[in-house]
């Protein structure tokens, strides 16, 4: 266990400046009561916790050696990025991190002029460094402007960044990559040679030396521009003969510097004084461990990735432990595909990187041969399962509805074109709550809506959620979107027998004798039902529809609707540009229907962090809003 020390450095570090006022050997007490500090904000306050307390080293020693904010430093994704946040001017008011009107989890530039480029999804990092170097080149910025942008071992795989490597292979630039690898270990290459390679080939005698050589063999024109690229390769092939290791990097003609101990601060800031201002990209490989400096997060670094609060001292898990708690949407879609892939064969399962988040798990753990973690691709993942689905398998390709916006194109190419019977399972969508305003899935139903062919559904229960899953395989379809949110629903007993619901058709839950009727899609539809519950202690006499499908759209509800009601209310957990709102006025406009109708969704702007409770009320889809709309004269 961290042992705890008082703050005393860190408490005088306002600014990097403050930082790059110490002396080097101070630098490793920063480290320790910085991490220190994320141990003590974390436990009470949970976040990101196992990513940033591996990256404490590398964060000082950026923001020592570069002249930040002048420099840039471009996180990917941003889950190591707490350690930047609090010597960035954000120290006193860390304490806010993730909360309504607080910190942002992620690096976000209209939080900070330190944060130099929007983080929260994963692999964008070296694409949007490599545009900012380039600028940065093309403006004569003076003086000389630094870009790092600093990826982790899992987003380095994601399709964008090596678009994004091959990129910067290409054009001229003096990007700096650093690679934070907190997962993949080092094999037979550490010890004595290794140590020996990495203090060579980033010493400056070494490097100019090798830069003297190419100037001196080009003034005697053994070398042209022409040649250098075939010089540098042989280089390169030099050096993965001494280390017994090929290259990936260097094979792009990307300098590569490493790998080297990502926790020795001092070490760093050398090897970042040395190849900061060398010309060409290059990309430094640090080897960190998740969760360092606090033993129950190092020995298990998935738990502890985002672990909620905990007990800083014994690090015991704080759970909810009450009983007959409601099961989350996520395990009961993990559950029920086990159960459909023991009747089915041909049943499969992908998902992106996200097998215990989305509860693929279970599948992954039953079925290893039919489950596949493709990585954080999820373009990939939906080619892939296109690819399956043409050949008789029945693929539930499982995504975060925010990710799934990045595999947009491969939606409408590659599977709805075909009318591939592919099942996205689309996790967390709607407000998600803390991570914010990179993580909330406002806009998958919209976006799928306008898709020929596509089906789109969402839950609002959990027993409807197996009915669903149940229906996607039995029947012949083309692509079948369901949705469904984070965190769980009210049904308890959740394992009902699964049966067929036909496509298009919704359901009504409660008949109304007044002037208005609300439509509602998916879980939110649990608090349109609390709200009604309550209008009727007013004495209003309110009717809901549970909607089901968005695509197709039930039109006999809507025709009973239009020719009993005066006012419509939809509600949705979603964007109300193109969502169920929408549909229903397109729908009422289209067939000579002139109702009043009212939309609540998540309004069209960017919606911040907070909890998922305030985030409801601030966009009006909370039981009491809902309420004071039905009593409003509209």
């Amino acid at each position: 266990m961290s042992e705890v020390i008082k703050i005393d450095i860190l408490s005088t570090i306002d600014t990097p400046a403050d930082l790059r006022k110490l002396s080097v050997n101070e630098l490793p007490m920063v480290c320790q009561e910085l991490r220190n500090f994320i141990i003590d904000a974390c436990s009470s306050n949970p976040g990101h916790f196992g990513s940033s307390m591996g990256a404490v080293e590398l964060t000082v020693a950026l923001h020592y050696v570069f002249n930040t904010p002048y420099d840039r430093i471009v996180w990917d994704v941003g889950h190591q990025a707490y350690g930047h946040k609090i010597l960035t001017g954000r120290r006193d008011r860390f304490k806010t991190n993730r909360k309504l009107n607080g910190l942002s989890g992620f690096p976000n530039p209209a939080e900070s002029e330190y944060d130099a480029f929007i983080g929260g999804h994963a692999s964008n990092s070296i694409s949007a460094s490599l545009g900012m170097a380039i600028a940065t080149e093309l403006q004569n910025d003076s003086p000389s402007r630094k870009v790092v942008a600093v990826i982790g071992d899992a987003s380095i795989a994601g399709g964008l960044a090596f678009e994004g490597l091959n990129n910067a292979s290409i054009n001229p630039n003096d990007l700096l990559i650093i690679l934070n690898d907190n997962d993949m270990a080092i094999d037979r290459n550490v010890g004595g040679l290794n140590s020996y390679l990495v203090n060579i080939t980033t010493s400056r005698r070494y490097n100019n030396m090798r830069d003297g050589l190419y100037r001196f063999c080009k003034k005697l024109r053994l070398i042209s521009e022409n040649s250098k690229g075939s010089i540098l390769r042989f280089n390169n092939s030099l050096k993965s003969l001494l280390t017994k290791q090929q290259n990936i990097f260097e094979g792009l003609n990307i300098r590569y510097f490493g790998p080297a101990d990502g926790h020795d601060v001092e070490s760093i800031v050398r090897i970042l004084h040395t190849i900061k201002d060398m010309k060409g990209p290059k990309i430094l490989h640090l080897c960190t461990k998740k969760g360092k400096g606090y033993e129950p997060a190092e020995q298990s670094p998935t738990l502890w990735h985002a672990p909620g609060k905990f007990d800083k001292t014994t690090g015991e898990i704080i759970r909810n432990t009450a009983p007959n708690q409601p099961c989350k949407f996520q395990d009961v879609f993990g559950h029920t595909l086990v159960e459909l892939a023991e009747q089915n064969e041909r049943i499969v399962s992908i998902t992106p990187a996200m097998p215990t988040g989305s509860s693929m798990n279970f599948m992954m753990e039953r079925f290893p041969k039919r489950s596949f973690d493709v990585g954080i691709s999820e373009e990939h993942a939906v080619t892939f399962s296109a690819g399956l689905a043409k050949e008789g398998m029945l693929p539930y390709c499982c995504i975060y509805s925010s990710f799934l916006q990045r595999a947009y194109d491969e939606i409408i190419h590659d599977v709805a074109i075909q009318n591939l019977p592919v099942t996205f399972c689309i996790d967390r969508a709607g407000i998600v709550g803390e991570d914010g305003v990179t993580h909330h899935g406002c806009f998958d139903m919209s976006f799928l809506r306008s898709i020929p062919g596509m089906t789109v559904a969402a839950p609002m229960d959990e027993h409807t959620l197996r009915h669903l899953l149940y229906t996607a395989q039995a029947i012949e379809h083309g692509p079948l979107a369901i949705r469904y949110p984070r965190g769980g629903g009210e049904i308890v007993d959740w394992r009902c027998p699964m049966q067929l619901i036909p496509i298009g058709k919704g359901r009504k839950l409660s008949d109304g004798n007044g002037d208005t009727a609300i439509l509602s899609i998916g879980n939110i539809g649990t608090n349109v039902a609390h709200a009604i519950e309550k209008a009727k202690a007013q004495g209003m006499d309110v009717a809901h529809y549970d909607m089901i499908f968005l695509k197709p759209i039930d039109e006999e509800i809507l025709q009973e609707v239009a020719n009993r009601y005066n006012r419509i209310i939809t509600v949705e957990n979603g964007t109300i540009v193109g969502g169920l709102g929408s549909t229903v006025m397109e729908w009422m406009c289209e067939h000579g229907y002139s109702p009043r109708i009212k939309r609540i969704g998540i309004p069209d702007r960017f919606v911040a962090q907070g909890t998922v409770a305030e985030l409801h009320k601030l966009c009006g889809m909370d039981a009491d809003s809902i309420v004071s709309l039905l009593t409003s004269q509209w």
